[in-house]
Order: C-alpha cells, then sequence, then structure tokens
C-alpha cells in the first residue's frame, strides 16, 4: 500500500530532473493545454509526487507539465488582448530597471501602481519607450526633453500611455521579443504621450536608485572608457556597452564573464564568511550565542543574496544565491548536504515560484555547466598546483565540449577560439579585476567617494587584457556560425556528447560524433539551377528582403533604422540561419529611411558590401546607380531594372528601383515604394515584363499605390506587404488588400505572419509563415489570428527540401 514520504526524498535530484523535464515539455509546445486540464495534472500529479512508489518521478514530470501550463495561461491572461487595439491610459507608476538612454528616446521598465479605468493594470510592468519630440515639437519642448532625461530607477512618474500588446518581429533565428516579455512579466508595450504632460511624483529612491547611482559614481571617478566594464562587473550594469563590444565579447567566446556571473556571488559570499569568521574570533562571547560556522553559513548566504539583488538578480547569480541558502541552512540546522541535493532544490526553487523561467537561455547554461562538471569531474579536492592546473584544464575542456550543443542551439553558433580565452581571462577577470571592482563597490557604500581608486585600478586590469584581445576579436573567423537545425537535433547532441563523455572503452567517440552532426552539420539547402528564393524580413513598418539563388543572393532593401535592431537582430541572424554567407550587393529601392535606415549597421557588419541606389539618391559609399537597363543573370535567373528610367526627373518614392526576378519556375516582382505616377509609367513603357507570380506589394499596402490597372497588369498569385503591427499609416489599406485578392492573388501580412519565405521551383510556387513554421504558444499574433491556409499554393511545413 503506498504511503507518504519524508519530504527530503519528494525534492531529490531524480524529482528535480523530471520536474524541469515537465516544464520543458510545457515550454517546446505550440499550444497550451487547456486550463482545465493544467489544474487536473496538478492535483493528480501532487498526490503521486508525494506517495511512495515507482512512480513519483513520474508524477513529478506531470506536475511539471500541469504547473506550467497553469502560470502560462495566467501570465497570458494578464497581457493586453493581443487583438485589442491600442489604448492611452493614464497611469502612475515606479522604475523597475535601470533605464536606457538614447539620443533619440529612452527605454524602461514601469510597474503601475494605479491606472485611471483599468484597474486590472495595477502592479503589472509595462515597457514604456519616450521617444524624443521632432520637428517645431522639439523645438519648443525643451522641458519635455529634460523630463526624459530625468528618469531614473526607483522615481515614480505620472505619465499618459498608449499601451499595446506583446508584438515581436519574427524572423529566422531572430530574437523573440513576446518570449522575453514572457519572461519579464511584462503585460505590454507603451510610448508616452508627452501632449499630456509627464509628471514626476517622487524623485528616485530606494536600492535601485543607490544602484544607479552608484554606476553613475563608477563612469565619473574612473574617467576611462573602460569604465563601462566596470559597471558590468560589479553592479551588472551593461548599458554602456556597445554593439561593437558585444560582437567581440561573442567572438571571443567571453559574454559569460562580462556580466555578473555565478561565481561573481560566491566571491561576495566568501568575503562574507570570512568577515563573520574574523569578527568570531575577535570577540569569543558572540560563539556563546552563535557557533562560528553557523554565523558564518549564514553571513555567506546573506552576503549572497544581498549582492545578487544589487545586481539584478539575474538567472546565474540567482541559482548561486539558491545554493548557498540551501548550504547555510543544511550548516545551521547540522544535516550534510550533497552538491547534487543543493542543485536540485535550487532547481525546485526556482522553478516551482517561476516555471517559465525555464526558457531562458541562462538557465540552461548556468544549471546544465554545473551538472557536467559534477558528473565528469572527480569530486575529491586537487592537492597541489599541478593538480589544480589540471582540473581546472580539465573543467575547461568538459564545458567547452558538453556546453556546445546549447551554445549553438541557442546562440546559432559558438566563438572558435573561446575554450582557450578562457583558460587565462577567466583568474584574470574573476580574481583580480572583479574583486577590485567590487572593493570599490563596498568603500562607495561605505562613504561617497572612496571606491575611486578601486574602480580605477579594476579599469587599468581590465584594459590589460581586453587591449591584447581586441586583434582576436577582430578576426573575421572568430565566430562558428551554423544554419538552424531541426529540433530533434539538440537532444540528439545532446546524447552524442554524454555518450563522448562516458569512460574510456564505451566506444562512444564515432557513435557520440554521428549524433552530434545534424546539430553541428546542418542540412542548408539552397536553390537550384534556375530556381529563386525569397525572404521577406519581419522588419516594422519598412522593408528588406533577401533574394537567393543556387550560388549567388542579394538584399533588396535594408529595413528601417535602429542599430543592432535592424542589423544584428534580423537581417544578419537570418542569413545564418539559413546557412546563406552574407550577400555582398545591397539594392536599396530608394533612399527612405523604412529602407535604407538600417545600411549602417549592415556596412558595419558586412565590410565591402556593394550598394546600389536610383540616381539621385545614392546614400555615401554607394557604388552604382540602379536604373532601367541594369540587367544580368545568375545561375539561370534573370535580374532586370524596369524603373526609373534615364528621363526619370521624380524623386522619392516615385524613383523607387523597381526589380523584376524571372526564373525557370517564375517571375517576381519588387517595386519599393512606387505610386500611381510610376505605374502608370510602367504600364506604358514596360507592360510585357510587369506580369509575375509574386509581387512586394508597393509602398506597403498605401492607398496612393496599388491602382487597378498595375493590379491587374501584375496579377500575382502571391501579394507581400511588409507592414509594421498597428502602424500609424494603416498600412495595408483594407481596400488595397480587397484589390489584390479580387485580381486571384494571395495577400499576407508580416505583422501578421512574421518573415514569410516563398520558393519558386521545381515543385511550384511554396511558402512558409514564420509564425506558423516556428509556432509557440505565447505568440500574440497567431492566438489573435488562426494561420492561413493558401488555395493554389501549397503551404509547405518544411519548405522544398522536406
Amino acid at each position: 500500500m503506498a504511503a507518504t514520504v519524508p519530504l527530503s526524498a519528494c525534492l531529490g535530484p531524480g524529482c528535480a530532473a523530471a520536474l524541469v523535464l515537465g516544464v520543458l515539455a510545457c515550454s517546446a509546445a505550440s499550444v497550451l493545454l487547456p486550463m482545465w486540464l493544467g489544474v487536473l495534472l496538478v492535483v493528480v500529479a501532487l498526490l503521486g509526487w508525494l506517495l511512495r512508489w515507482r512512480g513519483r518521478v513520474v508524477a513529478a514530470a506531470v506536475f511539471g507539465l500541469g504547473w506550467a501550463t497553469c502560470h502560462g495561461h495566467a501570465a497570458l491572461q494578464q497581457q493586453w488582448p493581443p487583438g485589442a487595439a491600442a489604448q492611452v491610459v493614464q497611469v502612475r507608476g515606479r522604475v523597475v530597471d535601470l533605464p536606457t538612454h538614447a539620443r533619440d528616446h529612452t527605454r524602461f521598465t514601469l510597474q503601475v501602481v494605479h491606472a485611471d479605468g483599468l484597474p486590472a493594470l495595477r502592479g503589472r510592468r509595462l515597457q514604456v519607450r519616450w521617444s524624443a519630440l521632432k520637428g517645431a515639437e522639439a523645438r519648443s519642448g525643451g522641458l519635455a526633453a529634460e523630463q526624459r532625461h530625468a528618469v531614473r530607477a526607483g522615481a515614480q512618474w505620472q505619465l499618459a500611455l498608449r499601451i499595446r500588446a506583446p508584438h515581436s518581429r519574427i524572423n529566422p533565428g531572430g530574437f523573440d521579443g513576446e518570449r522575453h516579455a514572457l519572461l519579464q512579466g511584462l503585460v505590454g508595450s507603451a510610448s508616452v504621450q508627452q501632449q499630456r504632460h509627464p509628471r514626476l511624483l517622487r524623485p528616485a529612491h530606494g536600492l535601485l536608485a543607490w544602484r544607479e547611482s552608484c554606476s553613475d559614481a563608477i563612469a565619473t571617478q574612473v574617467g576611462r572608457p573602460s569604465a563601462r566594464f566596470v559597471q558590468a562587473l560589479a553592479l551588472g550594469d551593461t548599458r554602456g556597452l556597445t554593439d561593437t563590444d558585444w560582437e567581440h565579447l561573442r567572438a571571443l567566446g567571453l559574454t559569460h564573464l562580462i556580466a555578473i556571473s555565478g561565481f561573481h556571488v560566491g566571491l561576495v559570499a566568501g568575503f562574507g564568511a570570512l568577515l563573520c569568521g574574523m569578527s568570531w574570533r575577535l570577540w569569543a562571547p558572540l560563539a556563546v550565542h552563535v557557533p562560528r560556522p553557523q554565523a558564518a553559513a549564514l553571513a555567506a548566504a546573506l552576503a549572497a543574496g544581498g549582492y545578487t539583488l544589487l545586481a539584478g538578480a539575474e538567472l546565474p547569480t540567482v541559482r548561486t544565491a539558491l545554493m548557498i541558502a540551501v548550504v547555510a541552512l543544511a550548516r545551521v540546522a547540522r544535516r550534510p548536504v550533497s552538491v547534487p541535493q543543493c542543485l536540485a532544490l535550487a532547481a525546485l526553487l526556482m522553478v516551482l515560484p517561476a516555471p517559465l523561467s525555464i526558457l531562458s537561455a541562462g538557465f540552461w547554461l548556468s544549471f546544465g555547466g554545473v551538472l557536467w562538471l559534477l558528473w565528469c569531474l572527480p569530486q575529491q579536492r586537487p592537492c597541489g598546483l599541478w593538480q589544480h592546473a589540471r582540473t581546472a584544464l580539465a573543467g575547461q575542456g568538459v564545458a567547452s565540449v558538453a556546453l556546445l550543443p546549447l551554445a549553438v542551439a541557442l546562440f546559432g553558433g559558438t566563438a572558435r577560439w573561446g575554450p582557450l580565452l578562457n583558460l587565462p581571462i577567466i583568474p584574470w577577470w574573476s580574481l583580480l579585476v572583479v574583486p577590485v571592482a567590487l572593493a570599490g563597490t563596498a568603500l562607495h557604500a561605505v562613504h561617497d567617494g572612496a571606491g575611486r581608486w578601486p574602480w580605477r585600478a579594476a579599469a587599468w586590469l581590465f584594459e590589460l587584457s581586453w587591449q591584447a584581445l581586441q586583434p582576436l576579436a577582430a578576426q573575421p573567423q572568430a565566430m562558428w556560425w551554423l544554419a538552424e537545425a531541426p529540433r530533434w537535433a539538440l537532444p540528439a547532441a545532446v546524447a552524442g556528447v554524454f555518450w563522448w563523455l562516458l569512460p574510456r572503452g564505451s566506444g562512444g567517440l564515432l557513435a557520440g560524433g554521428v549524433l552530434c552532426l545534424p546539430l553541428l552539420w546542418p542540412a542548408a539547402p539552397a536553390p537550384r539551377h534556375g530556381e529563386v528564393e525569397l525572404l521577406v524580413h519581419d522588419v516594422g513598418q519598412g522593408a528588406a528582403v533577401l533574394v537567393r539563388t543556387a550560388s549567388h543572393a542579394l538584399w533588396y532593401d535594408a529595413g528601417p533604422p535602429g542599430g543592432a535592431e535592424a542589423a544584428e537582430r534580423v537581417l544578419m541572424p537570418a542569413v545564418r540561419a539559413l546557412g546563406q554567407a552574407p550577400p555582398r550587393l545591397l539594392l536599396l529601392s530608394h533612399d527612405h529611411l523604412d529602407h535604407a535606415g538600417g545600411l549602417p549597421a549592415l556596412r558595419r557588419q558586412v565590410p565591402g558590401l556593394q550598394v546600389l541606389a536610383p540616381p539621385g539618391q545614392v546614400p555615401p559609399g554607394a557604388q552604382a546607380f540602379c536604373r532601367q537597363g541594369l540587367r544580368w543573370q545568375w545561375d539561370g535567373v534573370d535580374f532586370q531594372v524596369l524603373h526609373p528610367g534615364r528621363t526619370t526627373v521624380a524623386d522619392g518614392n516615385e524613383a523607387s528601383c523597381v526589380l523584376r526576378i524571372a526564373g525557370a519556375h517564375g517571375a517576381v516582382l519588387l517595386p519599393g515604394d512606387i505610386g500611381r505616377s510610376a505605374e502608370q509609367r510602367l504600364l506604358q513603357e514596360r507592360p510585357d515584363r510587369l506580369r509575375a507570380d509574386v509581387v512586394l506589394v508597393p509602398h506597403h499596402g498605401s492607398g496612393g499605390s496599388s491602382s487597378p490597372a498595375w493590379v491587374a497588369a501584375v496579377q500575382p498569385r502571391l501579394a507581400l506587404v511588409s507592414a509594421g503591427h498597428q502602424n500609424r499609416f494603416g498600412h495595408p489599406k483594407r481596400d488595397v488588400v480587397q484589390r489584390w485578392r479580387a485580381a486571384g492573388a494571395e495577400v499576407l501580412v508580416t505583422a501578421d505572419t512574421g518573415a514569410i519565405r516563398v520558393w519558386l521551383g521545381a515543385q511550384g510556387l511554396q511558402v512558409r509563415e514564420q509564425r506558423v513554421h516556428a509556432a509557440r504558444w505565447w505568440d500574440a499574433a497567431g492566438r489573435a489570428r488562426s494561420a492561413a491556409i493558401l488555395s493554389s499554393i501549397e503551404q509547405a511545413a518544411d519548405g522544398p527540401e522536406g
């Protein structure tokens, strides 16, 4: 007969692992289970988890599935309804993160205290963007600019916010903003309406305000560019790091060291225990009330917890603080606890209250790294310098090999020199730079200005290593990028690595390598001779299209501005996910920000990029003109520029470069932002060249383009619209969409579908919507609409390769 078991048996490593796997099953699903089923699973599985029987581990996994389902439904219900229109609401709230100030905007997280007419928003978090005024408003809005720059962590504001549901641009290999919103507990995004007179209710106060003031003190008192790295290492404040800094850190494999890590928390905990032990030795009567070992353990836990809060409570620091707390409690209770049991309890304490934290990459890298090291390295303490060095080398080797599949799956690649560079840099930064920086922070907490010299010393020590690393970071081959692999490739690779790391003689060398091949050498099919592949990126209100043939590629437009948003989060990850080398040719339809704004960032990412643009709209550094008569062939595919002509006098939208791409299996028409005037000219001059199977709808579906005669002449099977979600122009216009549909075309809008991938090949016309292909249950647009089923067009689940 089943009986209840001690609590310690239910919280062991096996149950913890099963719970995590159950939550993982929920997070990997494309659709959430019904709420009632989640509640039923929680109730039934909890009983099974607490009983003494062989299926207790299975019950923990089922509990994890049901528990994550309930939390998922609760999180989605708290969010702004995905199908609802944006609404202006007067709110009062507190800034609960370190605000990011840029030249044209300020971004911060606001926790709502009161919302007029919407009590459900109370206590919720919003991602707020406060944009700079433009034009005449900017000239008369000096006070508003001062207010925007006065936003500080811990301050309370009264703001009129235009709130809308979380909505992310979805692209192959790109950043998932909706998953980020779910992890951060954000119920929506908002923009400040400055006409409603924002008002500061209470100046910055509390721990967050002290953290920001301390960060400002580092910048002021160090007075060197490397102060931004001291801010990151001492306080976890990475706002000062540039896109180039992050690129170099990625290329060197040192990203995990630059922000607060678990090792830093361990240093602070050790220092707290050391101070406590010294105090107990100096004043013996203290030991009468609390023995010194127990006091030192409690001091370590308190120091770790306090520093974790000060550093922003990132996942690796929380995991370490929880492990230290578990050890401290065990020491106080005089009960031994093993490292695996400690890790299991830390995982349970993290997953039970917040199961959705499993969506974070840091969760897997943090716990995964510790698990691999526990399993592979000997548990006895090393003796002597040689044994310490050997253990360090073995640990770095295990971490590099074991975490390689995770790094590739989560980030699309890994640093080639990372394992070698970590050997000298980890002790240099973690044992020299970080302690000195933390000493400065501690001194500053005691007396304002006392941390100046430790911070300067930390900056100097960091610069010594950073300058030596720059030549390696600048190497083009520093990063090893891999094409996107199928989902099953990751568990197969993890199993292969497990086989590799088994004791000698287990025969895992060849078998483990075979299991890793699908992830580390994924299939990256390209179009065949005469075929064309099109990827319309989801870039918001703008346009960027990747065109591929058998051995060539080009970009048509570069999307709107935004630095890393344009290139690092959209265009470059997409070509890497496809296994495509970055194109060396960019054809700009015209020099407007929504089409050419991403050019500077793209040039930084792709040195030697060749740019073609219409006459009179050539951006600095463009090599040639894009105008009528320009024609070339790649791999049996004909590229021809239809507009502008040599006599065209229009500029702006009407002078857009119109590109026709004709392969053996159909044609594509990319007309930029031309309006009815340019459409009429093309109808008169080149009516025979307008027919296409696929068309990018001109000017994002504006009412000033897509005239009836033009639509009739193009007569496509598929019309694609690149437009932003709930954009202020109302693109695409309803009558324009109806006009294309009346002509027999299926109309897809990137705001709804995410990136759109189209093939014109031997299998006919195929299309893939990224939101359907990579469906996740937190996808707002996917919940707001059902996937489009194309009538005469095959909607490929895996593309022509499958």
